[in-house]
This record gives C-alpha cells, structure tokens and sequence, in this order.
C-alpha cells in the first residue's frame, strides 16, 4: 500500500509534539518535516533571512505571531496576512521563529517583550528569521502558508494565542509608505516538506505499547527499523487514522516479510521451508515480580519452532536462535481476543492440558506456545490478523512435520521396566519392550478415549477395545510428559486435518471471532 498523511511527532522527553507529514511506500516509510528552501536567485542559506517590512497605514506589518519564551517556545509568525506587508517580501512563512528585531537579538524574549518592540519600532523594521522545523503542535499553526485570514487581535497578548501586529503600530509617518516586496535579484524562497528520515519495512517491527508496558499509547505508534532506527512516536489525530496506518504499515511489512521466505526458502530443502516469520512481544517476568515485554523474531521453518532476539538475514544465522523446538513437541493456544470496547474472549484451544495463566495484563491479542517439561512462552501481536496468522502458520506447519515424520518413540518405564512408546500418523499408538522389541499394545487414534496425568510423569491412557468395547488403562512414565503430550495432540490433529481438513478450519477461534467483528 502507499500512502501519505499528516501527523504529530511526539517528543516524550519535551512531551511536544511536531507536525509531520508520513510518505508509505512498499518498502519505505518516509517523515518529512517543514522547512524553507531557497528556489532561485543568489545562494544564500535559507537557515536565516534577514527581511526588511514598511509598515503600511492600513495593516501595519501583515503578521501575527505566538508562542514566547516564558513558555519555553520561540516567538514565531503564526498568521501572514493576505496582500499586506509580510507577504509582499515573498520571504516570510507561517513557522518562522523571529530571532532579530532591527539588531536586537529576541531569541530569549518573552511574547510581550517581542509583541512591544515591533509595535514601536518605526515604519522600517528589519527582522531575522528561522523557520521552527519543529514548531510544538500547542502552537497551532497552520501548516499552510500564507495562513486564512483573522479578526483583528484584541490589547491584551498571549503567547498561546496570535497577537496581531497587522495594524498601525506606532508609526511617526502618516503618509503612506511604498509597500514591502521582493527585490528582482533578491532569492525567492518557498516552505516545502523535506525527507528527515526513511524507515526501511523490510524486518521492521511496530509497537504500540509504552516501551516494555502495558500501557498503549493513544492514537499512537512507534516504527523500528531492522537495524533499530526508530520513527519516534507517530501520533495520529484520530482512532481511525491510527488504525488505517497501522494496517497500511503492518501489510507492507508482512508482504516484504513474505518476500524475504520465498528467498529464504530458495536455499532450503524441501523438508526445511519456513512457514511463516515475523516479530511479536514476549512477556516475561522481571526480577519484582513485574510484567515486562521484550520484542522477539519467531519463525516457523522446517521441523522447528525458532525464537529469536534479531531476524535471521542469513542461512548461518539460524543456528543462533535463543530457543528452539521440535513441532511435534509444542502447543500453540490463543489467549485474549479484542471483540470491542469492554469485551475480552479468552480462549483455551487444548482441553487435554489445563493451565492457567496470569491474563492480568491489559494487551490484546495474546498466544502462547507451551514447549517441554512444563515450561511455556507467552507472546502479543498488534493486530488480530496477525494472531489468525500465527494460528494457522502453526496448525500448518505442525501438521506438515507430522507427516513428514511420520511417528515418533520415547522411552519410558512402568513398573520397572524400561519400555518404547511410538505415536505413528498410519497405525496409531503402539507400546514394546525397549530390549526385545516386544509389542505390549497397540491402538488406533481412534481407541483412545481419554486421557489424565500427574502433572509431572505419569500418564493414564484409556483405550477402547475393538472387540469387548471395554475400556483398558495404560499407564506410564516419561521422562518429560509435557513433550509426549503435545506430540498425542500433534498427530491427532493432524489425522483428523487429513480426514477432515473443514472441520480444523471451523476450530480457529482467531479467524472465527476477528472476522464476525
């Protein structure tokens, strides 16, 4: 998608915010800012103007200005008048801070002082200008120029509000005064929207949540670069613009992450294809017990679950992930989704395996991904698209490991004895002795009919029996039940998606929820 819109650029150590103007392309998000360019005449450096007014009878300077540095702003031109003095020069721009008055320097002038030296300053005044890229948004400056026109300002200033130096001022001089305009081999200048900063959107990753918080920020987001350039802060004027660039912005990042797998994939084998990719926040507990929130890179890619602090760009960097699993062995679930306002759905997708988690936190659009011996990771994604995706990239890439393997053994015990327990996708469950390779048992997917567990080791599987119909308990022991558990619902899963495709497809809560809202 490509775009363009105005924006704020939020400062949170001034707590300022700046107009902006935002450029989406495919591949790039560009923040240009306001600044006055030289177009054509002698070479000088636009950064200060030095421009002489004559105060006409009617209109007085043709300007009005704000701000002051009781207020820790400059003194700038908020309104230019149209077909009066200021105008007339061709030099001088709504945003302009006034930095000279006839000699004097006004750059730590208060709005009074600045309003009392151009009123009284006779019938010439030369002022210095600089135009105020950065000019706070309290200002409320238009961001065109020349500005609509006003009603005359009343005797008492503010800095907050125009202080109108369109009329007489005190002038010694009744005749009327030759108007103030631009001389032939003078430079012309023009306020234009100048490139500050581009973003590439290969990789990037978008935040809206105060750094490592719960708390979002409001109609607002940050934009990170791979290399961790950031955007600052993007404040948009509305909910709704907020969103639509949010989207705009997420598209483009998923459709160049989507670039970036197909080439990946290239150098991969058939067996090792990533599946999907892309950046979430991982919740993890700090040292006082409070919630914090790291950004993590997870990739779906052959017969593995990869968690990264940095995105692979090279096929070495994928023997550098902070984790890895098998897929046989995890269990992906949806947490939190946001149906509106007030209204959370929290969802368990596994019935075999309760585990309740803290779902104090304020973010939306929470998964987790439960790994072996207990152990799990919890993760938010910004957008409910995003946890549809990730909820069929896994489905989809579990199952295709599923087939790929085809069964899986472990070792295990009961009562003593040492023994193999294989989960095969074809013949179903099957138990024998680890030294004589003995079948103890063996059942179809189908003849399992529930299931309980310690917690910790132990398993009891009920089997039916074809041929009594009687239930027969199987119990035994793993060294890590939480792994063997998961690889049970793995196969299952993926048999019934193979009998049953439409039916998996009508058990995803994320899709089902996001798309009726």
């Amino acid at each position: 998608q490509t775009k363009t819109g105005i924006a704020l650029l939020y400062d949170e150590v001034s707590e300022n915010a700046y107009d902006i103007r935002l450029k989406l392309t495919k591949e790039v998000l560009t923040i240009q800012k306001q600044d006055v360019v030289c177009v054509s005449g002698s070479d000088h450096s636009a950064n200060h103007r030095t421009v002489t007014l004559r105060r006409q009878p009617v209109g007085g300077l043709g300007l009005s200005i704000k701000g002051g540095a009781e207020h820790k702003v400059p003194v700038v031109i908020s309104k230019i008048f149209k077909d009066q003095a200021a105008e007339q020069t061709g030099m001088l721009f709504i945003g302009d801070a006034i930095i000279q008055v006839n000699g004097i320097n006004v750059e730590s002038a208060t709005h009074e002082e600045v309003v009392h030296l151009l009123r009284n300053a006779g019938d010439e005044v030369t002022i210095t200008v600089q135009y105020l890229r950065e000019a706070p948004s309290f200002l409320k400056l238009p961001l065109g120029s020349p500005g609509p026109s006003s009603d005359h300002s009343s005797g008492t200033s503010s800095p907050l509000f125009d202080s109108g130096l369109h009329l007489n001022g005190n002038s010694t001089n009744t005749a009327p005064s030759s108007p103030s305009s631009p001389i032939a081999n003078e430079p012309k200048y023009e306020k234009r929207w100048l490139d500050t900063l581009s973003v590439p959107l290969s990789m990037a990753r978008i935040s809206r949540y105060k750094t490592g918080t719960d708390k979002l920020r409001s109609n607002a987001f940050e934009v990170l670069a791979l290399d961790g350039v950031s955007t600052g802060i993007l404040q948009f004027y509305t909910a709704q613009e907020s969103a639509d660039w949010l989207r705009a912005m997420s598209t483009n990042i998923s459709d160049l992450t989507l670039q970036n797998m197909k080439m990946a994939n290239k150098c991969c084998s058939p067996s090792d294809q990533v599946v999907h990719m892309g950046w979430v926040n991982e919740r993890l507990e700090g040292t006082d017990s409070s919630q914090l929130y790291k950004f993590k890179f997870l990739a779906l890619k052959g017969s593995s679950f990869y968690i990264f602090s940095t995105p692979p760009v090279s096929t070495l960097d994928w023997v550098r992930a902070e984790k890895i699993y098998n897929l046989c062995e995890v269990l992906f679930k949806i947490h939190k989704l946001w149906l509106g306002d007030d209204c959370w759905l929290q969802a368990n997708l596994y019935l075999g395996i309760h585990q309740d988690f803290d779902l104090e936190d304020q973010r939306p659009y929470c998964f987790s991904v439960m790994v072996g011996h207990g152990k799990s990771h919890y993760f938010n994604v910004e957008l409910g698209s995003e946890l549809a995706v990730w909820e069929k990239s896994f489905q989809k890439a579990i199952f295709l490991e599923v087939q790929r393997t085809g069964s899986k053994t472990y070792m295990c015990s009961w009562q003593g004895d040492t023994l193999c327990f294989t989960v095969d996708f074809a013949l179903g469950f099957t138990c024998f002795d680890s030294k004589t390779k003995n079948v103890l048992w063996r059942f179809k997917f189908s003849q399992l009919k529930g299931s309980s567990d310690d917690g910790k080791t132990r398993v009891k599987l009920l089997f039916q029996n074809l041929d009594t119909k009687q239930i027969e308990t199987k119990e035994l022991e793993f060294q890590d039940l939480t792994a063997v558990l998961h690889c049970i619902h793995s196969f299952i899963a993926a048999k019934v998606a193979s009998v049953d495709p439409v039916f998996i497809d009508s058990q995803s809560i994320a899709r089902k929820y996001m798309y009726s809202n």
